[in-house]
């Protein structure tokens, strides 16, 4: 996975170009890539869009649908079974309709969970980025989308009850020493 990031436009979405022989060219850098490297630009935080050569038809969705599908069956299950069964089920009923917004609103609650618990804490977790850039993908896959935008007005709870700030102190504290732990393991 060749890419020059000093000419990369990364506000873009990378165009990725798929040939006939159904191989996979990254219109950027002039090269073949995998669904692995494809996988690699989106957990970097880049936007993708996959295009069929000859008849212009965009195969982003089915691509990447397909990368999860390849590290669910090399055993990174974040899927639940249950999950799994429920997306199945709402393709055949007529929830179909909601799922792509309940699951946008899930994931954007999360993130921000995230972020908030971030700037909580001060520190930055190892990975972090590459955890929130998998989660954007994974809603845009199942969304086509649609995610974009949604759930930005929900600001979570307007006040922590004194227990919380207590429980956050000891959190807070905990991890502190964990990590002083970890850096005399070095």
């Amino acid at each position: 996975m060749a890419t020059d990031k000093k000419n990369a436009d990364t506000s873009a979405p990378l165009l990725i170009k798929r040939y006939a022989s159904r191989r996979l060219y990254n219109t950027e850098t002039s090269d073949y890539v995998t669904l692995e490297d494809i996988a690699g630009f989106i957990r970097e935080g880049r936007d993708v869009q996959i295009v069929d050569l000859k008849s212009g038809d965009d195969l982003t969705r089915q691509y990447l649908l397909q990368i999860i599908a390849e590290h669910e069956s090399r055993g990174e299950n974040v899927l639940p079974l249950g999950v799994l069964t429920d997306l199945v089920r709402s393709y055949t009923t007529d929830i179909q309709s909601v799922v792509p917004q309940f699951l946008a609103q899930s994931f954007d609650m999360l993130r921000q969970g995230q972020e908030q618990m971030m700037q909580n804490f001060g520190t930055q977790i190892p990975g972090f980025e590459a955890l929130q850039a998998q989660q954007e993908a994974f809603i845009k896959a199942m969304t086509g989308g649609m995610a974009s935008g949604m759930g930005q007005n929900w600001s979570g709870p307007s006040a922590e009850p004194e227990e919380t700030k207590e429980d956050l102190s000891e959190i807070k504290k905990q991890l502190a020493d964990l990590q002083d732990k970890l850096s005399k393991m070095k």
